[in-house]
């Protein structure tokens, strides 16, 4: 499959992926501008974007690009003296990329050329969940997705008979329950949702909702009414910790009385909310545990134990290298590389 095509089908299966891309090189390197790769949450890669040392590091930073959600550029390069071996200088701001983190992190591998790599995080669209045949609900709908939301309505079965020959995606309250548990992490992070049945399923679909710990819960009501509605579901057993990640009033105040207007307040507080942090994971791919990790003595690289290549045994320690330059160098002398590295 060719990378864009590879690219689109992420895209629409809604994995969270980093696109690496090689903006620019200095030889000699085995990269070229234009090379390419995918990094996904737990660390795979497919794609190119360098050898075994540019590699890692490319891997490594793409993985925390889609934790955080910010592009960053990879400055690759020999040490310099600004740098100590193995350390990473940030610097967030740059006029050549404004919005992207600056990294330059410092590689003594053999070939001791250059490579600028750009990440830029994908996760997926924000989903908006809309839960109510309302005027409110079908205004709150048709604004999310002018906002490009992937909106999923949700109604009781009597209902769903009047969105036939819609392309709405509706499912019934029944369903909405066993759908938010079977979200991923990041797709968890990245949904909000708003129960505006007006009084008539608040309760069922406020407590489906509130199974899991999802980016936005709002309610639409009066004071008076989300306290009934939040009794009978602390009856059920829902805690106050709970009950108080709901928004309500919600929506920004505004002046909305029309439908319309009281949708725009309510996308309104949901984009002025934080967007919660968190490791990306779908069923796809779990994000596995930190695979635990060496630090190259010659270079001050990771490198990842289990399954490395290049070792050496030395007085009944293990030493792990992201390449045999670096094995070979540290073979030459051990002694000496270890007083190079402070670990003598």
């Amino acid at each position: 499959m060719r990378f864009f095509e590879r690219v689109a089908e992420l895209e629409r299966d809604r994995v969270p992926f980093a696109l690496a891309l090689v903006v620019s090189r200095r030889a000699p390197v085995s990269s070229h501008v234009g090379d390419r790769a995918v990094v996904f949450a737990d660390g795979r890669m497919e794609g190119f974007v360098g050898g075994s040392c540019s590699r890692d590091i490319v891997r490594r930073h793409g993985v925390e690009a889609l934790r955080t959600g910010t592009p960053r550029l990879l400055h690759i390069s020999p040490v310099t003296p600004s740098l100590s071996r193995g350390d990473a200088k940030h610097d967030p701001a740059s006029a050549d990329a404004p919005g992207a983190e600056h990294i330059f992190v410092p590689m003594s591998c053999a070939s001791e050329g250059a490579a600028d790599v750009y990440l830029e995080p994908h996760l997926p669209s924000r989903r908006l969940i809309v839960a109510g045949f309302t005027p409110v609900a079908e205004a709150l709908a048709r604004v999310g997705s002018a906002l490009d939301y992937e909106v999923l309505r949700v109604v009781d079965d009597r209902e769903v008979a009047e969105f036939a020959g819609s392309d709405e995606r509706v499912l019934t309250l029944g369903a909405l329950a066993p759908l938010v548990r079977a979200l991923s992490a990041t797709e968890r992070s990245r949904t909000a949702a708003v129960v505006a049945s007006l009084g008539h399923y608040d309760e069922a679909a406020l407590g489906a909702l509130l199974d899991v710990e999802l980016g936005f819960v709002g309610l639409v009501a009066s004071r008076k009414r989300a306290a009934r509605v939040f009794g009978v579901l602390e009856q059920e057993g829902r805690s106050a910790a709970v009950l108080s990640r709901v928004h309500n009033p919600v929506g920004l105040d505004i002046g909305a009385r029309a439908a319309g207007d009281v949708a725009i307040s309510i996308l309104a507080e949901i984009v002025a909310a934080p967007l919660p942090v968190s490791a990306p994971a779908t069923p796809q791919e779990v994000v596995a545990t930190s695979p635990a990790t060496g630090v190259d003595v010659i270079c001050g690289m990771d490198v990842e134990i289990d399954g490395a290549r290049h070792r050496f045994e030395l007085d009944g320690r293990t030493y792990y290298f992201c390449c045999a330059g670096c094995r070979a160098t540290f073979a030459a002398d051990p002694q000496a590389a270890l007083a190079a590295s402070g670990n003598a």
